[in-house]
């Protein structure tokens, strides 16, 4: 069942210009739909090794300036 809504030029503007040739439900469907994206185990796994590398290096940084200023 159709419904009415009101929205304001700008909203319009911006829905007309990614609209293409799909209808304004349409467009506001694939807007609003839950984009969470499933990660597998082996990208779970590859993003925490480049975290853990990434913590190792500010350590490492946070290590050698302690060197530095307090001569340990």
């Amino acid at each position: 069942m159709p419904k009415v809504i009101t929205i304001s030029e700008e909203a319009y503007e911006a829905l007309k210009k990614i609209k293409g040739n799909r209808s304004f439900s349409q467009v506001i469907l694939s807007l609003t739909k839950n984009k969470k994206k499933k990660y597998s185990k082996k990208e779970i796994l590859e993003w925490l090794e480049k975290l853990e590398k990434k913590v190792k290096k500010k350590e490492n940084v946070s290590g050698k300036i302690d060197e530095i200023l307090y001569k340990r």
